[in-house]
């Protein structure tokens, strides 16, 4: 709340600090106020009174602004106000993360740290050097709702929950905390902005992805392909809701690519198995994507849905395409993808060789067990039949 009126994000979190050791000081003897939270905001708004009443904070205050807090936006809420302060054109997309998380999300730093395996103190300095960024040209902080600061504010959404649902490194495939944080504030910002279609089709991509979540990992935390997920464990009112705001935001026609990728997801999520999958719808959406975005990654995912519709060669040929891409450098899906098409066209040892390169590349252990379980399975033979 403070943050959203006085836009100083250094001084608005020490007078919340101190609020909340009075809080932890007086209530005890004193009770429990009837409305805690007005209580609190009050007092962090005398503090920050004390401290602009202070020489040089008030030289500073009036120089910068004339005093005078600036205007609230209308009709924006307060967490949107610092989610949209937070992804500032000036810092990276690990800053804004960090940045968004700690201010939005109300994570302590040590917690951030822990979800991105980096020491507090490393997570604490890029926290830091993000609010310099930010207050180093006026001081304070500045909301911009024009669409490109809005855009990234759902790109780094987006981020957290991909950081969440697939870890990039560690042990642990997802971390379920950053997938809720995520959701939760892709929920606000459609409260927010109820008439965006992305904002619809980031929640409704989010909810569906999440929704097969349980189903991931086996009971040794091992990864358990999409295919042989067990759908009837799939969380159905997630779905529900997800197909819900697709029905509403597709007939509008102002397609995104969160919408199509959620387009995508709903078609998996409609198959009763996976041999009842659509892949020639899919294949037709991830091409729409693939001229959305131009990225690699989405050309990637429509050679694998192409080599299920129309047989592995075709697969491989348009991966061809992409392989020597500079941006998939050093990215185990590459090889991963080659080594599912080699594999369904009945080339062991190629495929072998592949699942052995992507699990090498990759920095998640599930998925290194995963992979280098598929490259046993190919040399024992117990790969997936060749289709044709």
């Amino acid at each position: 709340m403070l943050v959203a009126r006085y836009r100083q994000f250094d001084l608005c979190e020490d007078a919340v600090q101190e609020a909340l050791l009075a809080a932890a000081t007086q209530w005890p003897s004193q009770g429990v106020p009837a409305e805690p939270v007005g209580w609190l905001v009050t007092v962090a708004r005398r503090r920050l009174t004390d401290l602009w009443r202070s020489e040089s904070a008030r030289r500073r205050r009036e120089e910068e602004s004339g005093f005078d807090p600036p205007p609230e936006v209308p009709g924006v809420d307060d967490s949107l106000q610092v989610l949209l302060m937070c992804v500032h054109p000036d810092l990276s997309d690990a800053s804004r993360i960090a940045l968004t998380l700690r201010a939005v999300g109300g994570l302590t730093t040590a917690e951030i740290a822990r979800a991105f395996l980096v020491p507090e103190a490393t997570m604490a300095q890029r926290i830091s050097r993000a609010k310099a960024t930010i207050t180093k040209g006026g001081g304070v902080f500045t909301v911009d709702l024009r669409a490109e600061r809005l855009a990234a504010a759902l790109h780094v959404l987006y981020l957290i929950f991909n950081e969440g649902y697939t870890a990039s490194e560690g042990g642990v495939l997802t971390r379920v905390d950053l997938c809720a944080e995520a959701i939760r504030l892709t929920r606000m910002l459609r409260r927010t902005l109820p008439a965006d279609s992305e904002v619809a089709g980031l929640l409704a991509l989010m909810l569906l992805t999440d929704s097969r979540r349980e189903t991931r990992t086996d009971a040794d935390g091992h990864l358990v392909p999409l295919a042989d997920q067990d759908r009837s464990r799939w969380d159905r009112d997630q779905i529900a809701e997800a197909v819900a705001l697709l029905e509403e935001v597709l007939p509008r026609r102002e397609l995104g690519e969160y919408q199509v990728q959620a387009a995508i997801a709903a078609v998996h999520a409609e198959a009763a198995t996976d041999a009842d999958t659509d892949w020639a719808q899919i294949e037709l959406l991830y091409r729409l994507l693939e001229g959305l975005t131009g990225s690699p990654v989405v050309t990637l995912n429509r050679a694998v849905a192409l080599g299920m519709a129309a047989g592995p060669q075709a697969g491989l040929d348009l991966l061809d395409t992409v392989a020597a891409d500079p941006r998939l450098a050093r990215h185990h899906r590459p090889d991963a993808v080659r080594a599912h098409l080699l594999e369904r066209l009945g080339d062991r040892d190629g495929a072998r060789e592949c699942y052995r390169r992507a699990a090498r590349a990759t920095l998640n252990r599930a998925e290194q067990r995963y992979l280098e379980d598929r490259a046993r399975r190919v040399q024992d033979g117990r790969g997936a039949p060749p289709s044709h």
